[in-house]
């Protein structure tokens, strides 16, 4: 905690110590990734529930990353992980909405019971600046769009109840402790690393993997609901953005993370299978199978990213279909060398 570097000004996290937990899994890697090569020194935290020791092995060589094994439930693991950092992006949680109703309890305490760990070591352990991945799902069931920070429903999950939670409890330690803290509210991110399986695999990679297969992807309801697909690019440029900046009024604050324009998923469907169908003619042949909504979905999610614009001179350079464009081959890629 000594001899600390000072704190980084511009949109680039530089010279500085970070810690990014979940650091293995999609978000936490492609962070990473980045700030390795920005003269950072790199602590990651991640106990392999849902990351992936693959998703970093080219980093475990380099001198200044290091792993970190470990749970965020356990506060003296949060503690060792937070000693003598300056910045933490707070990525590590149990998303998905499905796998919070099928087990509400674990969702919970790894997602505020960790994420008070957090708090807690953070302020202990003096860092400058703590940046947390929040959620889309905190809008529930409120009507308007696109989606405005200070306009919240009623929450329609145990995942989205854990997210907001986390949003109160560090707007109470930034006033208690005056720690900086500044929350990213994620919509529908999608990128390389993302993975296409499991129960509670994302609809882009999900598409993705089981049409290269020739197989029906499941869309859940008519497919007229609609997202707001942000690519990770823009995930990782916030992220750096509320980590540097130093525009007061920014920070204690919550932003939309997304590029500010929704898609329907049927829609998505018919992009990814002309993309794929020009390394394999027939996927243009597979029809979607559509099934029963899924309890706890919301409708609609568009958001507003004016406030992320005004405050933190977000710009986001990847719309939906250039980040589409970027991240499709990568999967054909990656499955050809999964699959030989």
């Amino acid at each position: 905690m000594e001899n600390r570097l000072p704190m980084p000004i511009g949109d680039k996290i530089t010279n500085s110590r970070v810690l990014i937990t979940g650091g293995a899994g999609f978000i936490g890697s492609n962070l990473c990734e980045a700030l390795i090569e920005q003269d950072n020194e790199i602590v990651c935290l991640d106990n392999f529930s849902t990351g992936k020791r693959e998703n970093i092995e080219d980093l475990l060589v380099k001198s200044n990353f290091q792993l970190i094994e470990g749970d965020i439930r356990d506060l003296d693991v949060c503690k060792k992980a937070s000693d003598g950092i300056d910045i933490i992006l707070h990525q590590a949680a149990l998303g998905s909405i499905p796998r919070s109703i099928d087990d509400p309890i674990t969702t919970n305490d790894v997602n505020i019971g960790g994420f008070l760990n957090m708090l807690v070591a953070s302020k202990d352990a003096k860092v400058k600046r703590f940046v947390y991945a929040c959620s889309s799902s905190t809008y529930g069931d409120h009507p308007d769009l696109p989606k405005l920070e200070d306009n919240i429903g009623n929450p329609l999950s145990p995942y989205a109840v854990t997210k907001y939670v986390n949003e109160l409890y560090a707007k109470v330690f930034s006033e208690l402790y005056d720690l900086e803290t500044i929350g990213l509210r994620y919509f529908n991110v999608f990128g390389p690393r993302q993975d296409p399986n499991g129960a509670y695999a994302a609809a882009i990679p999900r598409f993705v993997d089981l049409m290269i297969k020739h197989e029906s992807p499941k869309i859940y309801g008519d497919g007229t609901q609609s997202r707001d697909f942000t690519y990770i690019e823009n995930v990782v440029q916030i992220n750096q953005l509320a980590a540097t900046t130093s525009n007061k009024e920014a920070l204690n604050n919550i932003y939309n993370v997304a590029y500010g324009e929704n898609t329907t998923v049927i829609d998505l469907f018919g992009k990814i299978r002309e993309l794929l169908s020009k390394y394999d003619p027939e996927i243009i042949k597979i029809q979607v199978e559509f099934v029963a909504e899924r309890p706890g979905e919301i409708k609609h999610s568009h958001a507003s990213i004016d406030k992320a614009k005004k405050l933190l001179n977000y710009n986001p350079t990847h719309g939906f279909d250039e980040g589409l464009n970027k991240a499709v081959p990568w999967y054909w890629e990656h499955h050809n060398k999964l699959n030989g």
